[in-house]
This record gives C-alpha cells, sequence and structure tokens, in this order.
C-alpha cells in the first residue's frame, strides 16, 4: 500500500475521535498543574492508556512523565507532547476556565497533550499498518529549568529500542486552524538565565558625593551589555541580550540603595558564541561595577539549547504535510529567539519541531501564547491529532 493511501483512514478517524478529544482538551485546560507538579495529569493520561489496554512506563522525567509505544520492531520514532502549565491567572469567560486560581495552560499544553492522545487512539486502531514501533511521550515540566524533556532523556525514553526520529507540534496563534508551519535547520534558540547583583554603599540621595551609587552603576551595566550583541557577535548570529527585571533594597525617592538585583535572558544559535558571550557578561559586568567603586555578582544558569531541525526529516515533514492537508495550508517559518526544551531532543536524535494553527478564521482565538486569554479554535485538534498520526508513518526507510 503506497503511503499516501493511508491519509483518508487517518482523516476519517481523526473525525471520529474528534469530539473525545475536544473532551480531553478541556478536562485538561480545566485541571492545569504547573510543571513537575503534573501528578492528576499523569493519572488522566494513564487512565487513557489503561482504557485501551496500552502499556506505558511512568514515573518519568522527576515523576510524571509517560511513554507509550505501539506496534513492533526495532526501529522506533517518537512523537512527543509536553503536559505543564504556567502561572498565570485566566481570564476568560467559556465552560472550561482554569478551576486553578493562578495556574493556566496559556501556551497550549492541552492541545498538545489532547493532540497526542487523538493521534494515540488513531494510530490504536491502525496498528496493523504500522511498519514500525511508534514511541509516545507525554513529558513533564517544560516551562521550567532543567526541562523535562533533559529529564525524561536520562530515564532513557529514546532507547530500548533507540527512538530514530522524533516529533513535535506547538500551538501557534498566528495561524489559522488547520494551517501548519515549519522551519528547517536551527528553528528556536539557546536560552539562559542571567542574574546579576551590583553592591554599592548607600545614604541620601541629596548627598550622593557621599555614597556609591548602585542605581547608577546598574543604569551604565545594562547600556553596556547591549554592546556584546551590537559589537562582539558576529552579526550574521542572531543573539538577544535583555534584561527583564531590576529592583534595590532601597525604599524611598531619596534614599540611594546598598544593591541592585538584575535578572535577564541571553539567546543565541551558535554554542560557541554562547559561551564566548558568557565570559563576556561577567567581565563586563565585574570592570564596570569596579570602575565605579562597587563590587557586582553574576550568575548564569545555562538553559535549553538551540532547537535543530534536522534538514533531512523536515523536508521529508514537509512534504508529508502538503500530502495531508494541501500546499496553501503549510507555512514557512523563520527562526524565533523563544526557546524550547523540545531541542535537548534534537541534540540526541533527529528531530522535526513545527507550528499548529489555532486562531479561528474570524481572527478571534489569536491571543498569542503566555497571556491570560489564550484560547483555541477547537478544530485545530482535528489537524493536530490527524497529523501527528500521520508523522508516525514517515520515516519508514532509513
Amino acid at each position: 500500500m503506497a503511503m499516501e493511501q493511508l491519509i483518508p483512514q487517518i482523516k476519517s478517524l481523526a473525525v471520529e475521535y474528534y469530539d473525545r478529544v475536544v473532551g480531553y482538551r478541556r478536562h485538561l485546560h480545566q485541571h492545569p498543574e504547573l510543571s513537575f507538579e503534573e501528578y492528576k495529569t499523569s493519572t488522566y493520561i494513564k487512565t487513557v492508556l489503561d482504557d485501551l489496554g496500552i502499556a506505558y512506563r511512568d514515573g518519568l522525567g522527576g515523576g510524571t512523565g509517560i511513554s507509550a509505544d505501539i506496534g513492533q520492531g526495532d526501529r522506533c520514532i517518537a512523537l512527543r507532547a509536553d503536559i505543564d502549565a504556567l502561572p498565570i491567572a485566566e481570564t476568560s469567560v467559556h465552560s472550561y476556565v482554569s478551576v486553578h486560581n493562578g495556574v493556566m495552560h496559556a501556551c497550549g499544553h492541552d492541545v498538545h497533550t489532547a493532540s497526542l492522545l487523538g493521534a494515540l487512539h488513531i494510530l490504536h486502531r491502525m496498528e496493523k499498518l504500522l511498519p514500525h514501533r511508534v514511541r509516545f511521550i507525554f513529558q513533564p515540566g517544560e516551562e521550567l529549568l532543567p526541562g523535562g524533556a533533559s529529564m525524561m532523556i536520562a530515564d532513557e525514553v529514546l532507547s530500548q529500542p533507540r527512538v530514530s526520529q522524533i516529533y513535535g507540534q506547538h500551538v501557534h496563534p498566528s495561524l489559522v486552524a488547520g494551517q501548519v508551519g515549519i522551519c528547517p535547520e536551527y528553528f528556536m534558540a539557546s536560552c539562559d538565565e542571567i542574574y546579576i547583583s551590583v553592591h554599592g554603599r548607600g545614604g541620601h540621595g541629596a548627598m550622593p558625593h557621599q555614597v556609591i551609587d548602585p542605581v547608577q552603576i546598574s543604569a551604565q551595566v545594562i547600556l553596556a551589555l547591549q554592546s556584546i550583541v551590537s559589537r562582539r557577535a558576529n552579526p550574521s548570529v542572531a543573539s538577544v541580550l535583555s534584561i527583564g527585571k531590576i529592583r534595590s533594597d532601597g525604599g524611598a525617592t531619596n534614599v540611594i540603595p546598598s544593591r541592585v538585583d538584575m535578572d535577564g535572558t541571553f539567546r543565541t544559535f551558535d554554542e560557541s558564541w554562547r559561551a564566548e558571550a558568557h565570559d563576556l557578561i561577567v567581565s563586563l559586568v565585574k570592570q564596570i561595577a569596579s570602575a565605579h567603586g562597587g563590587s557586582a555578582e553574576v550568575r548564569i544558569v545555562r538553559g535549553y539549547p538551540a532547537l535543530y531541525n534536522d534538514p533531512r526529516i523536515t523536508q521529508q515533514a514537509r512534504a508529508a504535510m502538503i500530502a495531508y492537508l494541501g500546499q496553501d495550508k503549510v507555512v514557512d517559518l523563520p527562526q524565533r529567539m523563544t526557546a524550547e526544551d523540545f531541542a535537548y531532543y534534537s541534540h540526541q536524535v533527529p528531530a522535526c519541531f513545527y507550528r499548529l494553527g489555532t486562531a479561528a478564521a474570524d481572527g478571534s482565538k489569536s491571543s498569542p501564547v503566555h497571556t491570560s486569554t489564550f484560547d483555541i479554535d477547537e478544530s485545530a485538534l482535528q489537524t493536530g491529532m490527524g497529523l501527528m498520526a500521520w508523522m508516525a508513518f514517515q520515516g519508514s526507510t532509513k
């Protein structure tokens, strides 16, 4: 049987399971759990697997991760979904609004998980047609370092047998439901956290000559840090260095504090430059503080690596998307400076991470991810589960 002849059956099953998968998504959306605390979410997923009689490994990735296999053989294709939510208070009004105040599936992980459960249903029905084994990875903690993906890998989720390819998808409210977006090679940036403490000598704001002002030093630091990107980075290598938070231990308009703390992020696609930039950040901050009579401490927490979409399987995936959805539904996307812990998988095995359109055709349901009003046109679930199931049939030849 030609592979494309499977598409009508997959699409038919996606229609058949649509209402059930909408129910999965609404339940998950209504009961979100924070990173590495997804105990009830994990139990819910295992209930679905138990009902289907599918064996699984649980307790992975710190305790809440799950993997399950369908099909046979030494060749294994993996499909991954993340299951955690964000510390955001939902402000939407619909029947499935979060019941946990201050916690919300604002990044669409409920969509990812429901879609993967839908793909599992489809492939369970089509198991005899699978040319290889398919591994379903339900991963915790995408939103929090060290990233659940790294912990799942440590728990050998890519082994026994060795995964040869892995696919993941992510909601994309800039695309209409029914569309998908893809980008070969480096798609998403690495992400490191920067923590800076500038120490001076506080005092009265009317007598600056008697103090060492950490606010003024911090202002110099913030401006100078931008020169690392604008004057030290190769212009052909995308880099971002942003300070997102600044605070002092002072408490009045006429008080110069003794300490200022700053938090920021550094992102790039080049690992050599990433390491060099870390050294430059530490050196520059300390030198500026010293030059003004103060001192500084710098801590850089190394986060997710850059996400690399293997060119060969990404080209293969793009062709498969066109075959499944049509040429007009597949969009070529640019690189993004956002980060994603799926990147860890992409440094272990050939990977393809793509975007699933979730906006309604009338322009609604298009709030960005990580906002309190994020929601989706649920018809995206039919595309999401069907396409993931179709991706499982890819890579049948080496």
